[in-house]
Formats: C-alpha cells, sequence, structure tokens
C-alpha cells in the first residue's frame, strides 16, 4: 500500500456516499479482499499521511471552528481531513487557514455549535478503525492481534508526542487574525 493507492481509496470512498459510517463499511470491505500484509499497510499509511497535519497551526484551527479541541476531538478531526480528500488535505497541511474554503466548514459559519447536528462535526473517528475492521474479518483473530502487529511492521518510529510548530491559543482573536485571518473572521469567539 502506496500513498497513491492510499488516496485512490480515500477518493473512491468519498465517491460512494456522503455518510461517513457507510464509507468506513464500504473501505472495510475493499481492505478484506487484500491480504493482511496490505491491511497493515493502509493502517500505516493511513499514519504515515496524518504526520504532516500534527502541528499547533492546525490544531488551532480545529479549535477556532469547533470552539475546543482536545487530543482526541484533534485526531478525529484530522481524519475527517484525510475523508476530504488529497487535494483539500494537501491544502489545509500547508494553510490551516485554507479550512475557510472547505464545504463542510462554510456551512458551519453563523451557526451556533449547539445547532450543529452529529454528522456536521468535522470528525470521522471511524476512519481509524477501517483496516482493524478488515484484519478481524480477514484473519479472524483479535483487536489486540492488529495492533500488535501494526507495532511489530511500524517498529521503534513513533513519531513526535508533541505537534510540531509554536502553540498558541486559538481564542486570542489579535493572534489568530493574524494567524488565521479567514476562519478568525468566519468564527469569532463572542
Amino acid at each position: 500500500m502506496d500513498d497513491e493507492t492510499f488516496w485512490n481509496l480515500i477518493e473512491s470512498c468519498r465517491r460512494r456516499t456522503p455518510d461517513p459510517d457507510e464509507r468506513v463499511e464500504w473501505l472495510a470491505g475493499e481492505l478484506a479482499r487484500c491480504a493482511e500484509p496490505e491491511i497493515l499497510r493502509f493502517q500505516m499509511c493511513l499514519e504515515r499521511v496524518l504526520n504532516p497535519t500534527f502541528t499547533w497551526e492546525l490544531w488551532a484551527a480545529a479549535d477556532r471552528i469547533m470552539g475546543w479541541c482536545s487530543d482526541d476531538s484533534f485526531f478525529y478531526f484530522r481524519l475527517w481531513l484525510v475523508g476530504s480528500g488529497r487535494d483539500a488535505f494537501a491544502r489545509v497541511a500547508r494553510d490551516p487557514d485554507a479550512l475557510a474554503e472547505l464545504p463542510e466548514v462554510v456551512r458551519l459559519v453563523g451557526r451556533g455549535r449547539e445547532h450543529w447536528d452529529d454528522e456536521e462535526w468535522l470528525a470521522w473517528e471511524e476512519l481509524d478503525y477501517a483496516a482493524l475492521r478488515a484484519f478481524t474479518r480477514v484473519t479472524g483473530r483479535s483487536e489486540c492481534d492488529f495492533y500488535d502487529a501494526v507495532d511489530a511492521q511500524r517498529g521503534a518510529d513513533f513519531g513526535s508526542l508533541d505537534p510540531a510548530g509554536e502553540r498558541w491559543d486559538a481564542r486570542d482573536d489579535a493572534e489568530a487574525g493574524r494567524r488565521l485571518p479567514r476562519l478568525s473572521g468566519m468564527f469569532p469567539v463572542s
């Protein structure tokens, strides 16, 4: 599984349906047609693809949009970004303020978060389980076996435990206006 194959699967998945649960089910089904090593490589590719988005700048952008972003919600946000497709992902990885161009983000402007439907939240946790589902279908082995196999493939390199860049407060309007001008205008703090 290389990056091209990974992104082709993600793009095919996006074209199938907008429903994230149906997307994951389709993706798990496609991966279940692969051999075990390929399924593991999909998971490793997902982890590798996510690396450039593990930044304080993107975390601040997610925080600005959603009002607050925990470790988990930032991870799910990054998975959602993968599901937005290769082009959107690459643009946002380079410039988090480019989130202001994504239709899913634009639809949220001016609406209180308490009025967002569950499917509107910018999160796709289930993407992280697509390879696991395929693995258990193909091998009949457990979740623990899957993560042990991924760890064995990955080796000792887990990447950084801290986001890259400088941490800053997305709720600081002046700083946000400088760093994320479009998003700060779309999602004012007060």
